[in-house]
């Protein structure tokens, strides 16, 4: 991986660490708040490469639409969900219910 890279992944992560509880962001979202609109697949292999990293709220971060995208990389088959669930997130069919009550934008909260 190439240092630019992981300067970005890391500054993605200090944006995941930040997501509340109970909340959810999504790739775009991180994305432009780094001032990089166009690069929310680099955010999402950030996230896929975030295990080594247990502050990152990894599971919080889904796509535009709220679907559970990244959940395939968590261990067992369930967990991303798991994981909301425990916060209060509703999920139903890979889809966090209720997104515009739920998103946090970075843009907005971290201005």
């Amino acid at each position: 991986m190439k240092p630019e890279n992981e300067n970005f992944f890391e500054r993605v992560y200090e944006v995941a660490k930040l997501i509340p509880y109970g909340r959810v962001t999504s790739y775009g979202a991180i994305a432009k708040y780094l001032g990089a609109a166009r690069s929310a697949r680099m955010v999402g292999w950030a996230m896929n490469s975030s295990g080594k990293h247990e502050d990152v709220h990894a599971h919080r971060v889904v796509n535009k639409k709220g679907l559970l995208t990244g959940k395939h990389h968590f261990q067992g088959t369930n967990l991303m969900q798991q994981l909301l669930e425990s916060e209060g997130v509703e999920v139903i069919d890979n889809q966090i219910q209720n997104l515009e009550k739920l998103f946090w934008d970075p843009t907005v909260e971290l201005s």
